[in-house]
């Protein structure tokens, strides 16, 4: 057990930093080529947001336990720390519209990172989140305000035509696939989540006698894509064993 544990913090690790370089290479790639919406100043404002808070709050938790904070210790820790926020504040920005005003961007980075402290239980020797963070920021902002909305999905592929329009669903596929079989260890949950959408597409045709792919070409788009191999399967709020994979995945579907 004591030799499991440093193992799976390492594999957590080993797939957080892959996850933040995939999700910042998007982002260049999105802004400068694949006709992205949201703009600059959307990605700065998120991540500024989102170290704040994560700084801010492992700061006054530190302090009122007694503890040193997890960030200190040299350059990288202080990475490491921030790879969570990362990804969560990139994630905010990309899949959030909220035309030229970015106070609701600024909120959801906000709430995401709170998120983390406030909706945590107790496990063994330490607190762990149980919402994954981006979702949450985004689904409250997108509650409570509801002129904001989501980006465009065609924004993923708005100017590639031909093979292009192929190619990369696919890169996002076999890169996705390799991120949640070797690192993040969550493949058990993406087939679940996957093999229950398309169930109940199915089940949704036949019981409203509509055309069983209306109901299922959704899961071609990109953002189904990028939800389903680089949201979905968080490692840090989702289980670990296949049978807790498999109902995590089916629930949400569900």
């Amino acid at each position: 057990m004591n030799e499991k544990k440093p193992k799976n913090k390492d594999m957590r690790l080993a797939a957080l930093r892959r996850f933040a370089i995939a999700i910042t290479a998007l982002t260049i790639v999105g802004l400068l080529f694949l006709g992205f919406e949201e703009s600059y100043a959307y990605v700065l404002v998120a991540l500024a947001v989102g170290y704040s808070m994560d700084l801010l709050l492992e700061t006054v938790e530190a302090w009122s336990t007694g503890r040193n904070a997890r960030y200190l210790g040299g350059f990288v820790p202080f990475i490491n720390f921030l790879l969570p926020a990362h990804i969560t504040s990139q994630a905010v920005a990309m899949l959030l519209y909220s035309n030229e005003q970015l106070w609701p961007i600024a909120f959801a980075s906000a709430l995401a990172g709170g998120s983390k402290y406030i909706f945590r239980i107790n496990i063994g020797d330490k607190y762990q989140h149980f919402l994954n963070p981006s979702n949450a920021g985004i689904a409250i902002t997108l509650i409570l305000f509801p002129w904001v909305s989501i980006t465009p999905p065609y924004q993923y592929t708005e100017n590639f035509s031909g093979a292009l329009d192929w190619i990369l669903p696919l890169f996002f596929i076999i890169f996705g696939t390799l991120l949640n079989a070797r690192y993040a260890r969550r493949i058990t949950l993406v087939i679940a989540w996957l093999v229950a959408f398309a169930a109940q597409g199915m089940l949704r045709a036949w019981f409203f006698d509509t055309p069983v792919i209306a109901e299922v070409e959704i899961m071609t788009g990109v953002a189904f894509l990028l939800f389903t191999f680089y949201m979905i399967e968080d490692p840090g709020t989702t289980p670990y064993k296949p049978l807790g994979q498999i109902l995590f995945g089916v629930s949400v579907a569900a």
